[in-house]
C-alpha cells in the first residue's frame, strides 16, 4: 500500500554516522522539527556489491541536495555496529568510508515492516516445529521515499535487489515539487529545473502541448 500523501511513520530508529555514534531518529519529526526535505534510501546489506555504489553516489550527491533543502539519510536492517564497521572500511576495499550523513540501523525491522518493503516470500506455517517460514532474506529492497517539510510522502519506488538507482532522478524530483509549492505549477513529464511547466487546467495543458508539439 503506497505512503505518498500520507505522513510517513512516527517511529524512532536507531542511527550510525562517521563517527561512530549511535543515537535515534524520527523521519517524520526530523523532517517537520528542521524544516527540511528529506531522501530516505533502503538498501539490502552492508558489505555487499551494487549497495556501496548507491551508498558513495548518494555521498557525492549529498551538497546538492543539502542546496536543496533536503536531508539524505541512508537505512537498512544492519545493526549499528556493523554499519560502522563498514564505514571504516576504505573505498577500494568494498567500503563506505567517507560516507557523513547518518544510516538508520533497522535491525528488529520495526520500520521496514511497517513499510512493506522486506524481501520475505512464501510465508508458510511448518506443523511439525509450530514455526512460520519464510523464503527470501528477510531485508529489504532498493526503497526509495521522499518526504516534505510537514512529513509527507511525495515520491516513493522500490527496485529489485540488482538495480542500482539513478540518483539524479531525485534531485530532479525534489526540483519539481518544490517548484509545485512555489508556483503553483504542475510539472509535465521530463521535466527539469528552469523548463517551462503548466497550469492544472485544460487551457494549461493545451496550450503546453501545442508548445511542444515536436
Amino acid at each position: 500500500m503506497t505512503l505518498v500523501g500520507k505522513k510517513f511513520p512516527n517511529l524512532a530508529v536507531d542511527a550510525m554516522d562517521e563517527m561512530g555514534d549511535t543515537f535515534k531518529i524520527n523521519i517524520l519529526e526530523k523532517a517537520k522539527e528542521e524544516g527540511k526535505k528529506i531522501i530516505l534510501f533502503w538498501y539490502p546489506k552492508d558489505f555487499t556489491f551494487v549497495c556501496p555504489t548507491e551508498l558513495h553516489a548518494f555521498e557525492a550527491a549529498k551538497q546538492a541536495f543539502a542546496d536543496r533543502n533536503t536531508i539524505v539519510i541512508g537505512a537498512s536492517c544492519d545493526t549499528p555496529e556493523v554499519h560502522f564497521a563498514w564505514l571504516n572500511t576504505a573505498k577500494d576495499n568494498g567500503g563506505i568510508e567517507g560516507v557523513t550523513y547518518p544510516i538508520l540501523a533497522d535491525s528488529n525491522r520495526n520500520l521496514a515492516n511497517q513499510l512493506g518493503i522486506l524481501d520475505v516470500t512464501n510465508e508458510r506455517f511448518d506443523e511439525e516445529t509450530g514455526t512460520v517460514l519464510v523464503d527470501g532474506d528477510n531485508v529489504t529492497y532498493r526503497a526509495t521515499y521522499l518526504i516534505d517539510e510537514e512529513g509527507t510522502v511525495f515520491h516513493e519506488g522500490v527496485n529489485h535487489m540488482p538495480l542500482g538507482r539513478n540518483v539524479s532522478e531525485f534531485l530532479r524530483l525534489v526540483d519539481a515539487y518544490t517548484h509545485v509549492q512555489e508556483k503553483g505549477e504542475v510539472c509535465p513529464a521530463n521535466w527539469e529545473d528552469g523548463k517551462e511547466a503548466m497550469n492544472a487546467n485544460r487551457d494549461g495543458v493545451a496550450s503546453y502541448l501545442a508548445a511542444h508539439a515536436n
